[in-house]
């Protein structure tokens, strides 16, 4: 609240120091209007862009786990799979979103594909990363008291490997608001990237502001409300490095 309400004065301190007219940089108050007032037509194109980023951020992540398990576990696979990984990344992830839009069509598919795309990477880095990087002196125990292949994987590796998971996931949170904003901007017929998108053709700027107001307040609603999980899921995990208390 407070980080809010020193950007707010800081934001007003700039249109009344500048001078900047209104179709240009609209002061706060009248955001806030047209946020009362078309709050029913921005209430409805946010809950599209909010199923596309909680659809995205879903299919990324299992499909992000269920690929480091598979780079971990099958070392086969990885002669393919990693270049896809490096392929998934070499070409910008925007320049896709018209293609997605071509193939899936205008509604929330084509949005949903394009956020899974961009926290894939993430999410699967982390976790193989986790995966790769478990105590060797807990799995020589486990091989020393006769464990299976399968019980290493449920009672150490995951436990070990959910650390860095959670970190994939709160990056994955923070940018799957992009890949659906950008799938609206190419073509979409509901989202707030839509309605941005029409606000600013018609110079309607109140608006425009008014629902990249309401698309920060959700990417921040939804990133603490990840974290917050993450750390009871975690209870293990120090939230800060013993070493900043003395420093």
């Amino acid at each position: 609240m407070v980080t809010a309400v020193v950007l707010i004065a800081a934001w007003q301190a700039l249109v009344w120091g500048t001078g900047v007219p209104r179709f240009i940089l609209p002061d706060p108050a009248w955001v806030a209007v047209a946020l009362y007032e078309r709050a029913g037509t921005i209430g409805f194109h946010a809950l599209f862009t909010i199923g596309e980023i909680l659809g995205g951020l879903a299919l990324g992540i299992v499909l992000g786990a269920v690929t480091a398990l598979t780079l971990s576990y099958f070392r086969p696979a990885r002669r393919w799979l990693m270049p896809v990984l490096v392929f998934s990344q070499a070409i910008p992830v925007f320049a896709l979103a018209p293609l997605l839009v071509l193939w899936m069509g205008y509604g929330m598919a084509s949005k949903i594909a394009m956020a899974t795309l961009i926290i894939y990477f993430p999410v699967t880095s982390a976790f193989f990363d986790g995966l790769r990087r478990t105590e060797p002196g807990w799995l020589d125990l486990a091989r020393t008291m006769g464990g299976s292949r399968w019980s290493t994987l449920l009672r150490i590796r995951l436990p070990a490997a959910l650390p860095a998971f959670a970190s994939g996931l709160r990056v994955a949170t923070a940018v799957a608001p992009i890949g659906a904003v950008v799938g609206e901007w190419v073509g979409a017929s509901a989202g707030l990237g839509y309605l941005m998108l029409h606000a600013n053709g018609r110079m309607q700027v109140d608006l425009m502001f008014a629902a990249l107001l309401t698309l920060a307040v959700i990417s921040v609603a939804l990133y603490f409300a990840v974290d917050a999980l993450l750390r009871r899921a975690l209870p293990w995990q120090p939230d800060k490095n013993p070493n900043d208390e003395r420093d």
